[in-house]
């Protein structure tokens, strides 16, 4: 017969072993998991304090793109509406902005547009939405003649490799910003009669088409480069000893492993392509009245910066901070994609 006392110490002993062994298994080590190579890139960027304010800036400036029209209406004024004409006390005797500071108050919170008195600041908002719509086209179409004509020169090689060279040897070798100026008007006349008016869609593909035909060397070049040194990787002769077709390997293998150059190089490229715009605009060949851009605004200002310097003002802030900003996001996402290349 079993004494109470040994019942007792049986079920402490019991317990004590329960005890002893659950810390055990608590302390058992935890299993690493893999990350993919785009979580490790999202790891990288998300230390970029550059590279996250960059590109919390380039989104502000998207989502103002985005919703310029209910600006407008929570604003209760547009672009296009010449203020200025319906009220002649905006504008002194020399039509410039009658109040101090190119008309800055409550009512036109940038000021108004000498001689014509049109709102500045949504003129600036839908400046910012012209341009980047405008940018975005052209460098998709960039990016796609880059990357093809990088992978057929890089991937065939040979005699096929050598012409497409020498295209882009041509094509680099243009003057860019003389052929933009004397592009312009000719591609405008092919669509539309000398003695009629321009609509905005010809002018907007007439730029997106001269800015593309001089844009895609510099990304065919690094994808040339990129799909050189792939070409003969192992993977790549296992693909085609297994039957693949060319189309296949390029696109299965060497696509997938040539998105990193091609992704930064576009996020270099869509500002310069901003700047490009301006530079027509400002020149008088590019968006023309009433579109608002941010070149033309430029232009204005720069005829009456005498007697109005502060018209300029703000378009020349909006300008610096979105180009520097989608600079310093492309630089951020280099690293991120290759930390070798860390600033």
């Amino acid at each position: 017969m079993t004494s109470p006392i040994e019942l007792e110490g049986v079920d402490t002993s019991s317990a004590l072993d329960k005890e002893s062994a659950s810390p055990s298994k608590a302390e058992e080590p935890k299993k690493l998991a893999g990350r993919s190579p785009s979580q490790l890139m999202w790891a990288r960027f998300k230390r970029d304090r550059t590279g996250v304010v960059s590109a919390f800036v380039v989104l502000f400036f998207f989502l103002i793109a985005a919703v310029a029209p209910l600006i407008s209406m929570a604003y209760g004024k547009d672009a296009y509406t010449l203020y200025g004409q319906d009220r002649p006390e905006l504008l002194d005797m020399f039509t410039m902005p009658a109040k101090p500071a190119g008309g800055i108050d409550g009512e036109f919170w940038f000021g108004i547009e000498p001689v014509l008195g049109r709102d500045v600041f949504m003129q600036l908002i839908y400046g910012i939405r012209t341009s980047l719509a405008t940018a975005l086209a052209a460098t998709l179409i960039m990016t796609v003649l880059g990357v093809l004509i990088g992978l057929a020169g890089g991937f065939f090689g040979g005699r096929i490799d050598y012409w497409l060279g020498r295209v882009t040897d041509f094509f680099m070798a243009l003057p860019s910003q003389l052929f933009f100026v004397a592009a312009m008007p000719v591609i405008t006349t092919v669509f539309v009669a000398p003695d009629e008016e321009t609509p905005t869609y010809v002018r907007s593909a007439a730029i997106i088409i001269v800015l593309s035909f001089l844009g895609w060397m510099s990304l065919a070049r690094i994808v040339r480069g990129a799909t050189l040194s792939l070409r003969d990787r192992e993977f790549i002769e296992a693909a085609r000893i297994s039957g693949a077709s060319p189309w296949r390997i390029i696109r299965k293998e060497l696509l997938p492993n040539i998105v990193t150059p091609t992704l930064v190089q576009a996020t270099l490229t869509l500002p310069s392509t901003i700047l490009s715009i301006a530079f027509l605009s400002f020149v008088g060949v590019g968006y023309v009245e009433p579109t608002p851009d941010w070149g033309r605004m430029f232009a204005i200002g720069a005829r009456t910066i005498e007697q109005d310097p502060y018209y300029m003002l703000f378009p020349g802030i909006a300008m610096v901070i979105f180009v520097v900003a989608f600079n310093l996001l492309g630089d951020s996402v280099r690293d991120a994609f290759d930390p070798k290349t860390g600033r």
